[in-house]
């Protein structure tokens, strides 16, 4: 039988609730992930053609505050460096190719200018995820359309974060 979204919570669920520290925990929900994302019911009954742009919730647990959000992206499409503040998400790619880097800041944090470099660039196919904890800095791209899954520890949209702001910060090398 295949790997299901009911599942899928569940297992985040029960491993959060472990008492493993979150940096155990994180890479073995990317793994779920996955598991999912290869489930080939899952993707058609989450994503078809006429799936609109944007974003949507598939599941909030109340209890653990996790969401699990469906998105997706008309391509050509960047998106800038950000993070997720306090809070940490993982992201998997059911159709498409998402590109990724990672970013580290070169400056102390006290200057109210980020100045940043890549850390890392690699690409997330179909079925791939990649997990983020709190704080790290990080920037998608869709050069066609894709359609993602990304996981987040609470509603991120509601608690400060980083977020690249071209008129104010600098990114020191090119990718």
């Amino acid at each position: 039988m295949a790997y299901t979204l009911s599942q899928f919570c569940a297992d985040h669920h029960a491993l959060l609730r472990s008492g493993q520290p979150l940096e155990q925990a994180l890479p073995r929900i990317a793994e779920k992930l996955s598991a999912l994302l290869r489930n080939p019911e899952f993707v058609a009954e989450t994503f078809n053609e006429d799936t609109p742009f944007g974003r949507r919730t598939l599941h909030h647990d109340t209890d653990t505050d996790v969401y699990v959000l469906a998105h997706v992206y008309d391509g050509p499409k960047k998106g800038s460096p950000h993070n997720h503040g306090a809070s940490w998400a993982v992201y998997g790619t059911a159709r498409g190719v998402t590109e990724m880097i990672e970013w580290r800041r070169t400056n102390p944090e006290s200057e109210e200018q980020a100045v940043l470099a890549p850390a890392a660039h690699y690409n997330l196919g179909p079925g791939q995820t990649q997990p983020y904890g709190p704080g790290v800095l990080h920037s998608t791209a869709h050069p066609a359309k894709a359609w993602v899954i990304r996981v987040t520890g609470t509603d991120v949209d509601a608690i400060p974060r980083f977020r690249y702001k071209p008129q104010r910060d600098r990114i020191v090398e090119k990718v």
